[in-house]
């Protein structure tokens, strides 16, 4: 009995011993747990129960002056397949079980080699994986084929990517991002910080299953989206640009070909290309682009000249009617300066002269021996060679000016006409542009406002900015007149680039390739910058031509330059309504000088309208049969001058096509964005003698408009083409032109 009550009484203490044990093991553990582990372990739980999410902004949309779209931020999606079941499928349907069935289906839509696409397929390392054409992500477009397949295991993850609607056009300008989002040139990369907005963030709580609580939210910041960015670019004047530099680049082989189209009484940029180019939307073949107008330096030859006439007009040391002896310039200690016929000179000539003939001499008097270094490198300086113009576009060149630099005689005497000095075509362009407008040399300038995305409230504004008052205006108005001799007199360098009806002005410029302090013989540069008209300039246009292969490649300036500059000068005059006037060679612009701003007319009533509209001088142009305003043109706070028909639609679909007949071609194009139409084909200029959608005809976004014009007759009346145009077109390698799409 004892040894049973003994038995009882130990497992009894065991027992008790055991759950005291455990009682204070217990308190122990909840004191950890409480005091030590708690840190650490309501990090832990409130990953379970909490979520935090980046909300990411929506990219600032790139626009031309009028709102054309250059560039914008678009649904995009990847395409995902599944290559192993889920592991709760259990009728293993949701994945890829024909690799072979789904390449085939697959590679027609992506445009992806089918091979390609199955060797992802195939893959035994990973559960799925992305299949991207080209490294990038589909358009919407494209993912809706996708869709409809309704493959097994196929899916589409949304996302967003950059696009830019006209591929090549303006590209390197606007620049790109690349597959990462990542702004990598131009003013992309330039505005970037206007652009990309700012990230927002959303934290809430979830249940066990991932689904938000209700009342769950506990923070929560709205991504602040890019904004627009607005650039004095006019889509269709560098719809003209993109026209000839195709065509040039299609005919003749070159290193590069550049145009610049500039106001040079603002120092606005109208229109910047280059060939070769890319296409920002396939942002993984672009290698190594730059804007070759900001970031190339190249030695400038005669179009440098204007400076050197222009310093020496300024401080009177040239007559244009004096005589000097072309040929040669001697330089003791050094090799002489000569002529380009191979330095066999005109013999005694006046400055007029030699100015028209591109003569070395001649400036090689006016700069090395009457100005002399100070006084020569002094206005150098103050046209803005030797430092940034501090255009909106990155990687700007300096150039190799540098007036605290050691030059021999020699050296001097070469940048008299534009050799052993080294610019860039924007510095060309900003100087040149300062004899155009009077004396001004103005800052270039590419980006005119910054605009709310969602409000479009101009948030900044950029205006034309004066740097500095660089010679007289009478100076500048005798540079202009020998640069209007160069163009259209006998003898003059620049003939190749005369419009008939139009007073053209400009110089041209040939150099020699220049590598490793050597001229390398057969390579050339070719260029000419000329304005119009010659004495109320509205446009600068500047063609550069690097290295033709032409049989005589120190004639490439003729032989491409003209074409393009002609093209690009002519059609961009008629379409800012400069028509010629063929009696005296002048030019007319149609509207007064009186200017004034274009009211915001959006939700008012057509009487309210034409009321305000007759109160700012302006005339209404009324299309489609509504009593509300529901869009206009040109848009609210636009510079315009008193007489000028505006337009405005009180309809949003289904509107008339007015008729076009006796319109010019900018008046086609503002109703062409007004009425969301293309103009997809121009023939002749002039004024509309027909269209392709008839008037009176309902049109709808996206319809395809093509127009026919011809000059008025002298009864006022557009005529037919006749014989005699036909003829100057043909000479001037004029063809009918398609606009970039």
């Amino acid at each position: 009995m004892k040894d049973i009550r003994k038995k009882i009484n130990l497992r009894t203490f065991f027992i008790g011993g055991l759950f005291t044990l455990s009682f204070f093991a217990l308190i122990f553990r909840t004191f950890w747990i409480q005091y030590i582990d708690s840190p650490e372990l309501l990090v832990k739980a409130k990953d379970t129960w909490e979520r935090s999410s980046a909300l990411n902004p929506k990219r600032g949309e790139i626009v031309d002056r009028n709102g054309q779209v250059l560039a914008y931020q678009g649904k995009a999606y990847t395409v995902i397949a599944r290559l192993k079941p889920y592991p709760n499928d259990k009728k293993n349907t949701n994945y890829v079980s024909n690799p072979e069935e789904t390449a085939s289906k697959l590679a027609p839509i992506l445009d992806m080699p089918k091979e390609k696409i199955l060797q992802r397929l195939m893959r035994k390392d990973v559960d799925q994986v992305e299949i991207r054409p080209g490294g990038w992500k589909v358009p919407k477009e494209t993912a809706d084929k996708v869709k409809e397949l309704n493959l097994p295991g196929i899916g589409l993850y949304e996302e967003s990517r950059r696009y830019y609607p006209y591929g090549t056009f303006a590209s390197h300008v606007i620049g790109y991002t690349n597959l990462d989002g990542e702004a990598k040139m131009g003013l992309e990369r330039q505005m970037d910080e206007q652009l990309r907005g700012e990230k927002g963030s959303l934290k809430f709580r979830k249940d066990r299953l991932g689904n938000q609580l209700p009342g769950g939210v506990e923070s929560y910041k709205p991504a602040k989206d890019g904004n627009k960015v607005v650039l004095t670019l006019d889509h269709q004047i560098q719809s003209y640009v993109e026209d000839a530099l195709n065509q040039a680049d299609a005919k003749y082989k070159m290193k590069s070909v550049s145009v610049v189209v500039a106001d040079p009484n603002t120092g606005q940029i109208l229109a910047m290309g280059s060939r070769p180019s890319f296409n920002p939307n396939a942002p993984k073949d672009i290698q190594n682009f730059t804007n070759p107008v900001v970031s190339a330096e190249f030695e400038p030859g005669s179009t440098f000249k204007i400076v050197t006439l222009a310093a020496a007009i300024e401080e009177k040391e040239f007559n244009a009617n004096e005589y000097y002896k072309s040929g040669t310039y001697k330089i003791k200690g050094s090799p002489p300066v000569r002529d380009h016929n191979r330095g066999i000179g005109w013999g005694w000539i006046t400055f007029k002269e030699g100015v028209k003939r591109s003569s070395n001499v001649a400036f090689v008097i006016l700069g090395y021996d009457r100005l002399k270094k100070d006084r020569l490198f002094s206005y150098l300086q103050k046209f803005g060679f030797g430092g940034k113009t501090g255009i909106e576009l990155p990687r700007e060149a300096r150039g190799s000016f540098d007036p605290n630099r050691k030059y021999y005689p020699r050296d001097i005497a070469s940048i008299t006409f534009g050799q052993g000095v080294t610019v860039t075509a924007i510095q060309q362009v900003a100087a040149v542009g300062a004899i155009a407008n009077g004396g001004k040399l103005m800052k270039p300038y590419i980006v005119k406002e910054i605009r709310d995305p969602k409000t479009n409230e101009v948030i900044q504004e950029f205006k034309p900015q004066m740097v500095r008052r660089v010679v007289s205006e009478d100076t500048a108005k005798q540079v202009r007149d020998l640069l209007d001799a160069v163009v259209n007199e006998k003898h003059g360098t620049g003939q190749p680039f005369a419009l008939p009806g139009y007073h053209v002005a400009g110089k041209t410029g040939t150099a020699q390739v220049a590598r490793n302090g050597h001229y390398v013989r057969g390579k050339y540069i070719n260029s000419f910058i000329g304005f119009a008209p010659k004495d109320k300039p509205r446009l600068l246009v500047y063609v550069m031509v690097e290295e033709p292969q032409i049989d005589t490649p120190s004639a490439g300036g003729k032989i491409i330059a003209a074409p393009i500059f002609k093209s690009v000068m002519e059609r961009s005059l008629q379409y800012l309504k400069l028509s010629p006037d063929e009696t005296d060679g002048h030019t007319t612009e149609i509207m007064g000088d009186e200017s004034t701003v274009m009211p915001d007319l959006i939700g008012k009533n057509v009487s309210q309208a034409k009321q305000i509209l007759g109160q700012a001088g302006l005339r209404a142009e009324i299309l489609g049969n509504g009593k509300t305003i529901v869009r206009q043109y040109p848009s609210a706070k636009a510079e315009l001058t008193k007489g000028s028909a505006v337009y405005i639609l009180t309809v949003k679909d289904g509107t008339q096509m007015p008729n076009l007949t006796g319109k010019t071609l900018r008046e086609v194009m503002e109703l062409a964005s007004l009425l969301d139409i293309q103009v997809t084909g121009i023939n002749g200029e002039g004024y509309v003698i027909t269209q392709s959608i008839q008037p009176g005809a309902k049109v709808k976004k996206g319809d395809k408009l093509a127009v026919t014009l011809a000059p008025k007759s002298t009864t006022g009346a557009a005529q037919p083409e006749g014989e005699k145009a036909k003829k100057h077109k043909e000479e001037s390698g004029e063809q009918n032109i398609k606009t970039a799409n």
